[in-house]
Parts: C-alpha cells; structure tokens; sequence
C-alpha cells in the first residue's frame, strides 16, 4: 500500500456557497404508496443549503464536538466540500480524487465518500482510480487500485460491512474516455469486496454501468444501481456469510421515469427499517426492501445521491450544483 502526501485546504472565510438563513426549496414531495407517510410529509420542503458547484456527489455525516458536519465530492472540482449548519460552507480537500500534474477529463475527483470503523474518511477516487483512507497526518494510503495486477476502472461508490470489509464499484465514469479509454485495463465493470487483510474478490461483472451501492440493515442484501440508459435498474443481491453474492434480481426497474426527468440511477442510502432511498431520474425514489416505489422526492434535475443525518430523520441530498436536504419523520 502506498502512502501519498496531498496538502488539506480549509478556507478561512465563508464561500459564496454558504447556507442562507432562509433556505429556498425546490421540487417537490410525490406519495405513491400510504406506506409514504411513515418516511416523510408529502408537505415537506426539499430545501437548498448550498449551490453553484459543478456536480456534487458522495455526501457522508462526521460527527464533532461542534453539532456535526457534512462532507461531499464536487468531481469536476476534483474537490470535497464541507457543510454545517452553524458554518456554512468551505472548502475541505483539493485535489481529492487526482493528484497527477496534466488535464485529466472531465470527472477527475473523489466520487463516493464513507467512514471507516475508526471514523476516517474513506474515498473513492476517479482519477487516481483507487479507493483510499485519510490519515491522521493529513496523507492519503491507498486501500486499493487494481485487480489482479490491472488498474482498477474508477472506484465509484462504497459501503463498510460491519465486518470491516469494503464493498464498492468500479464502473469508467472517471476515464477520460470512459468505456474507449486506453487506460483502460479492465474489460468489464465490476463490484468487490476489499477485505481488511488487503484482498480483494470480484463479487459481480454482471452489471455494465455498476454505481450506487448499499446493505440492507441485517447485511443479508446488497443493492447496487445500475446507471445504464437502456437497463437503468436497482439490483438486490443476497449476501452469503462468506460475503459473496447469490444470484441478484431487479428490485426496480426506473426505465419509465428516464424519459420524465434527466438521470440514472446513482448513489443510495439505506434506511434503519430497510427502505432504500436511491437516486434516480429527477430525485430520490422511496423504494420498500420488497422493491415496491413509496414515493419520490423530486429536485426536477440529475440527482446523484444521499446520506442520512446523525439522528437518521433528515436527508442530504446532492443534486446537480446543489446541496438539498428533506426532513424525514
């Protein structure tokens, strides 16, 4: 594992991206189901905390002494933004996700973010295609970047079994060219699981366009999304004790919302009690563990994905050049 050396940047000053006192909305709350009721009000307020970024992504809650704050990937930015209430918004870490010194397309940063066991910031990376943990010290160790000797595509998205494990997925979005790119080592677009002695196994090459991931609260399914324009789907794979996958089945399909709103299925969160929020075409899609769709939490544009806050009753959402937030009851 190869230890990399990068400088944090924290500004001293709030940004233009700061939190107005008075948060506007936009969107709004779609019930499809009564089952709704018991997730969210279908009064709520889909509010904007911060905008103007370029494409937010992988929001994560870090607990502190002062209330908490949120962390998300701007990617074109190669850039992590941090959130709080009290705050407002500045910068966290530049680069995040590509440290090299040359133009490296159009989504060289960190994508999805998590927290490993010891609370440390754990990222995947599009441009240094790696998964990678943050030390103390202020470095970056690399977890992961390749898969029997061959680069890795570009990690996207993560979730910590309690085990300590890592699952995540490795779609190309963060190639320059994608699919075509001659970087590319991989011939297919896999999900793993890291484990904590360092290996790794490819639990699934099944799906073409593999991006959010999540588990069920017992860990006995994995959903994974699929942000494929001809088969945009959530999977839910069962889960072996040995961690490995059976046999996955569609749990929704969102083919018939492509056309009503821009995007794909992306990045997800999985509630206490099991429901998926998973972002998709125009929002967040309220989805039951038996793959029924609840409702929708409609931000109107390309929404890539949520996180719970501390108390699991709010909602952060990154969506486009926003930072959202619904309450949750």
């Amino acid at each position: 594992m190869r230890q990399v050396n990068l400088s944090i940047a924290l500004l001293l000053t709030f940004t233009s991206l700061g939190v107005a006192k008075t948060p506007t909305t936009l969107g709004r709350v779609e019930k499809l189901d009564p089952a709704f009721d018991a997730i969210v009000d279908s009064q709520a307020k889909i509010e904007v905390l911060a905008s103007g970024f370029t494409w937010t992504e992988g929001p994560v809650w870090v607990a502190d002494d002062s209330g908490g704050h949120l962390l998300f990937s701007d990617i074109p930015r190669n850039s992590i933004f941090r959130w709080s209430e009290k705050r407002g918004t500045d910068l966290f870490m530049s680069p995040s996700g590509y440290t090299g010194a040359t133009y490296y397309g159009l989504e060289p940063g960190s994508n999805g973010l998590t927290l490993d066991p010891q609370g440390r910031l754990t990222a995947c990376e599009h441009g240094d295609r790696r998964v990678s943990v943050l030390t103390k010290g202020g470095g970056k160790r690399t977890l992961v970047d390749n898969y029997q000797g061959k680069r890795l595509n570009s990690p996207n998205d993560l979730v910590f079994h309690s085990s300590g494990s890592i699952f995540f997925t490795d779609p190309p979005y963060g190639l320059p060219d994608r699919e075509s790119d001659p970087r590319r080592e991989l011939d297919f677009c896999g999900v793993y699981r890291l484990d904590t002695d360092g290996s790794l196994t490819l639990v699934s090459k099944e799906l073409a366009r593999p991006n959010g991931i999540g588990l069920s609260p017992d860990e006995k399914t994995l959903y994974v999304a699929q942000s494929d324009p001809e088969n945009p789907i959530w999977m839910a794979f069962p889960v072996k004790q040995d961690k490995t996958l059976e046999k996955g089945k569609v749990l929704f399909d969102g083919k018939k919302y492509i056309q009503e709103f821009p995007g794909l299925p992306d990045g997800l969160a999985v509630a206490k009690d099991g429901t998926i929020f998973g972002s998709g075409p125009g929002g967040i899609y309220v989805i039951s563990p038996q793959g029924k769709l609840l409702g929708r939490l409609i931000t109107g544009g390309r929404t890539s994905n949520c996180t719970f806050g501390p108390d699991g009753k709010t909602l952060y959402i990154t969506a486009d050049s926003f930072l959202c937030r619904v309450k949750l009851k």
